[in-house]
């Protein structure tokens, strides 16, 4: 089959390599849709992976086309999404069944190969199906939308408190479009691409919630209001400095964005958590336990009902023989864009 193989930090490009084969409770998907997620970029650039060699891509869905062992034939044909988390099931967090929290994961795209390939493998357990009204870009979207809904979930929310979202990529988007599903009606979200505004009017939300970065708008003087709830979807100093500035006393700060560099946090800043009394809240991944209340059904059920419409945010699509371009968009940031999805035949 023909994939995306990572043999080192910048050393990436496709080749032909062997089909996958199902070990016990296994599956081999035909891959119909993938995304490329903004930490797939720095992982083929920068900072490498865990082993070599690789195919990345965490963000995908398909169709089974072969179980292995141990696996119910029924599964064969079906449309599925895949949780790429491949939790241990034996720590003390997975017996819990807090498997985004487990220490020694495997994870598709990153420790596993992963989705940009014809095909791939992968456990029986980290399958969902996919309703017929739900579309394989939309699948391929699960686990950001997924993500997005576990920081939601993070924090008891209240219908009328005001909300804030700093950082509009997808996880930013996607938990804006879910706040606004909710009946969030308080919202405030900062960006600074002109993009990032077409989605936000694109998901149904008021130009009025629109405050632009690049015009100020993260100044004291400009960003004249508290939040009930902050949401820092940037991972930046500056942002979780403005977080604990504009937070409201009592109110809950939620951590998304991962850090791109140290953080750090100065004397008087300090003090305003203590002095309002905040609560800073960290999010990591998203709860997949194969239960109605985890937040990959809580997904589901919204896609399934078409109450969220998250392919509004794709920006740019790319068969499989153009992905990578659509990497080197996003390494180059030659365009502006959102969410870059594969869309393989």
């Amino acid at each position: 089959m023909d994939a995306y193989v990572l043999h080192g930090i910048n050393h990436f490009g496709i080749e032909s390599i062997k089909n996958p084969t199902p070990g016990f409770g296994e599956v081999v998907i035909q891959v119909k849709a993938a995304g490329i997620c903004g930490s797939d970029i720095p992982r083929i650039y920068k900072t490498g992976t865990y082993a070599y060699p690789l195919v990345p891509g965490h963000e995908f869905s398909g169709v089974i086309i072969e179980v292995g062992e141990g696996v119910d034939l029924s599964w064969m044909g079906k449309r599925v999404g895949v949780s790429p988390l491949i939790p241990c099931k034996k720590c003390i967090l997975c017996q819990k069944k807090q498997y985004e929290l487990c220490q020694q994961y495997g994870y598709v795209g990153s420790r596993a190969d992963g989705a940009f390939a014809q095909y791939v493998k992968v456990p029986e357990w980290n399958l969902m199906t996919l309703p017929q009204s739900v579309s394989f870009e939309q699948g391929a979207m699960l686990e950001p939308m997924a993500v997005a809904v576990h920081a939601m979930r993070r924090c008891t929310l209240k219908k009328d408190e005001k909300v804030a979202i700093c950082g509009l990529g997808t996880i930013g988007l996607l938990l804006a479009m879910f706040l606004h599903e909710y009946g969030i009606e308080n919202i405030t979200v900062i960006g600074n691409k002109n993009i990032q505004k077409e989605k936000i009017l694109d998901l149904g939300l008021s130009e009025d919630c629109w405050r632009d970065a690049r015009l100020g708008d993260m100044d004291e003087a400009h960003l004249s209001y508290e939040a009930d709830v902050f949401f820092d979807c940037v991972g930046s100093n500056e942002v979780l400095l403005q977080a604990i500035h504009h937070t409201t006393a009592g109110g809950r700060i939620v951590v998304v964005g991962n850090p791109a560099s140290d953080m750090m946090v100065d004397r008087t800043t300090y003090w305003k958590i203590l002095r309002k009394q905040l609560t800073v809240v960290g999010t990591w991944n998203s709860s997949y336990t194969r239960e109605l209340t985890d937040d990959w059904y809580y997904v589901m059920e919204r896609l399934a009902l078409g109450i969220i419409s998250p392919q509004k945010i794709i920006s740019h699509r790319m068969n499989f023989e153009s992905l990578i371009q659509g990497v080197e968009l996003m390494r180059d940031k030659t365009q502006e864009y959102i969410k870059v999805m594969g869309i393989f035949s």
